[in-house]
């Protein structure tokens, strides 16, 4: 059959049901998920049917008659009798929108179907379909809705529209009322929550994986957070050993503080050494005079030593002071990054609480 031939002019997606053709009463399912179902029009022969490809298969091959009836038999669920087939179709929808739009489509198509039955009978050389006009001014297909593809109009068959005969209408009238509508119901909730189970299993995983995860972060934290208080230990007796040292040093700072005064008492000395060989004494032994030089020389290599050991302690004081200043400033980041690292950890084990509260 060439796609020119035969057209989908409407499709939407829906749980496909057959009636079970052993107790009459049970639906059996097409399938485990939504199957697209459109109502296809053959312009050669003037027939509409409505079809559902599952897989390989065609599971909904229904030609309409004037003499079918969708009936809803619930919010989300019609059903309609096809004595060609032998069976009842009943189909289960995402929405009751769904399921209004696929019934005025199907009354609109019965109609259609009745009038070029009429034309049929009354003769007329060419048909042309009164319902031709559904093909221009189709529904908008919701989200789930889709029309078939050419390689599944292949497998289309068309059929006659012959009407069933009166003993066949009964039967299919009372298969229809011994249908449980419960049961329906409950297939289509079924895979409904089916659905929903899939979605929160999904969900739980993907939880599960993000608290494995968080408590890796956790198992990390706490080590960062114990290597930390380590540092901060190590860094406050290494401060503490420079404090000492600092006073060690300071103690030396009053010994040069006397030694200061020593230096200037020495040069006290000498001026007056220098002021008693420059005065009257000038007539004094020759020999008394050099050993004065000699003194005032003793005692300026003597000043002169006392002044390098007063810079290089003063250096060393500086030194040490410098040294404590960067160890507290140190010990004073390592505190800040304690504190930090405690506070990321704190609200971890918030995020794992409420993680656990909320997992069923």
């Amino acid at each position: 059959m060439s796609t020119a031939r035969e057209q989908p002019i409407f499709s939407t997606r829906a749980h496909v049901f057959q009636i079970d053709p052993a107790t009459k009463r049970n639906w059996i399912p097409a399938g485990k998920h939504a199957l697209t179902v459109s109502y296809f029009y053959d312009a050669t022969r003037n027939v509409y049917r409505i079809i559902s490809i599952g897989g390989a298969k065609a599971v909904i091959n229904s030609t309409v008659t004037p003499n079918m009836t969708f009936t809803k038999t619930s919010q989300k669920f019609g059903q309609w009798a096809d004595s060609r087939a032998n069976t009842v179709y009943g189909l289960g929808f995402a929405s009751e929108q769904h399921l209004t739009q696929f019934a005025e489509k199907f009354q609109e198509v019965k109609e259609a179907a009745r009038l070029a039955r009429e034309k049929s009978q009354d003769g007329g050389t060419e048909l042309t379909s009164p319902a031709l006009g559904l093909v221009s001014h189709q529904v908008p297909p919701s989200p789930l809705v889709s029309a078939n593809g050419p390689g599944e109009e292949k497998l289309f068959r068309s059929q006659s529209a012959d009407a069933p005969g009166p003993t066949e209408r009964e039967r299919l009238k009372k298969m229809l009322s011994e249908g449980s509508v419960g049961e329906v119901q409950w297939e289509a909730e079924f895979f409904a929550l089916q659905d929903s189970n899939n979605k929160l299993a999904g969900a739980l995983r993907e939880a599960n994986a993000a608290a494995a995860q968080w408590r890796q972060q956790l198992e990390a934290q706490r080590a960062e957070a114990e290597r930390l208080r380590q540092r901060v230990a190590e860094l406050e007796a290494q401060a503490a050993a420079e404090a000492t040292a600092v006073s060690e040093k300071e103690g030396q700072g009053q010994s040069l503080e006397q030694l200061e005064a020593l230096v200037q008492t020495k040069d006290q000395e000498i001026q007056t050494l220098k002021s008693q060989t420059a005065g009257p004494q000038e007539a004094a032994d020759a020999g008394q005079r050099e050993e004065t030089q000699q003194k005032v020389q003793d005692l300026e290599t003597r000043n002169a030593e006392l002044e390098q050991q007063l810079r290089a302690t003063e250096r060393s004081l500086e030194e040490a002071r410098a040294e404590r200043e960067r160890a507290r400033a140190e010990v004073g980041r390592a505190a800040q990054l304690l504190d930090v690292r405690l506070f990321e950890l704190s609200e971890l084990r918030e995020g794992l609480a409420r993680l656990a509260e909320a997992a069923p």
